[in-house]
């Protein structure tokens, strides 16, 4: 009930209840572009000022590789369950929406784990790096094997009554994954927040005292002002969430419990900090609308685009603010705390 009172949060849900009622409320293209950046900015230089305090120890290493089991199991599972359901070209790219991570998901958990009085390594904003590209790989080896199939398998639905038919376009000609990973991995908000983290670590508690006024006391706000942008982003695009099939609802409501409870399990086995598992389902359970949708545009051309990014915005992502990061932090202090 906290992280519901929290002004951040109550600017989110604020945005929401704007956009749904068709208020000319709106925050200006590059403003919203600038506060992404800043957050990204912000968040990098406080994983590297938290890292060059820890330094890279084995513990922090075991997050690192906790990290990247679940953004190949993630996808794996989810084009698995939905590739008999959907046309499997949109089954590829959901499973790389809801395999790859959101940073404002990520963000917003870091300050209220931050709020709660949990210490928050800097490591996890390198294990969100680490977890935005085996999701997009997955979909493209995916899809590119799809296409070297016949175009009637590559996108064969089976309907509820047990019916095959035909969804999708056609296939194209397969993309370089090593093209598709230059894409990703050189994103400018990638590169930011690596550059961001980078410069944090070198320029250690001297570089935080610097830019605390900036990277800290501004963070808060600046945070509230750019969920509200999601609000009013989420409230926009929730008429393409409504349009999808069952399957696909079902999928974004529960998809996202079901991949933060395989994270739970991989941290009570590997006995991650509280602060790490938190953030290990958080990001686990997250759905990215920005990176992944920017790559696959052109890397799946035959999936619709209102399927994958409708889902993770205009449910998943609210889903999570509201009540997920919440709950799954309380459920990582009681099972590992």
């Amino acid at each position: 009930m906290q992280n519901l009172l929290d002004p951040a949060i109550l600017f989110f849900v604020f945005g929401v209840l704007a956009g749904a009622l068709r208020s000319n409320l709106e925050i200006p293209p590059a403003i919203a572009k600038f506060l992404s950046l800043y957050l990204l900015m912000a968040l990098g230089l406080k994983g590297g000022f938290a890292l060059a305090k820890s330094g890279l120890t084995p513990e922090i290493m075991v997050s690192l590789v906790a990290a990247m089991v679940m953004a190949f199991v993630v996808p794996v599972l989810g084009y698995a369950f939905l590739k008999n359901r959907i046309a499997r070209f949109d089954a590829a790219a959901v499973a790389a929406a809801y395999g790859s991570v959101s940073a404002v998901t990520f963000v917003t958990a870091v300050q209220t784990l931050e709020n709660s009085g949990l210490t928050v390594g800097g490591h996890m904003a390198v294990a969100m790096v680490l977890m935005e590209s085996p999701a997009i790989i997955v979909a493209v080896l995916l899809a590119n094997t799809l296409r070297a199939a016949a175009p009637s398998s590559a996108n064969l639905v089976i309907s509820a009554g047990g019916t095959a038919a035909v969804g999708g376009l056609s296939a194209g000609p397969s993309i370089s994954v090593g093209k598709i990973l230059h894409e990703s991995l050189t994103h400018g908000a990638h590169l930011l927040l690596l550059g961001s983290m980078l410069i944090g670590y070198l320029s250690g508690e001297a570089g935080k005292t610097t830019m605390q006024p900036f990277s800290g006391d501004l963070f808060k706000g600046m945070l509230a002002f750019f969920l509200l942008d999601m609000g009013l982003m989420v409230a926009r695009n929730f008429s393409d969430a409504r349009k999808a099939s069952p399957v696909l609802i079902g999928y974004a409501v529960l998809g996202p419990l079901v991949h933060a409870t395989l994270a739970l399990g991989l941290s009570w086995l590997l006995s991650l900090p509280v602060a790490d598992a938190a953030l290990l389902m958080v990001l686990s359970a997250s759905a990215s609308y920005i990176v992944v949708p920017a790559v696959l545009r052109y890397a799946i051309p035959e999936a619709n685009p209102a399927v994958y990014f409708g889902l993770s915005l205009g449910i998943t992502f609210p889903l999570n603010i509201l009540f997920g990061i919440p709950v799954y932090t309380t459920v990582a202090q009681q099972v590992l705390g």
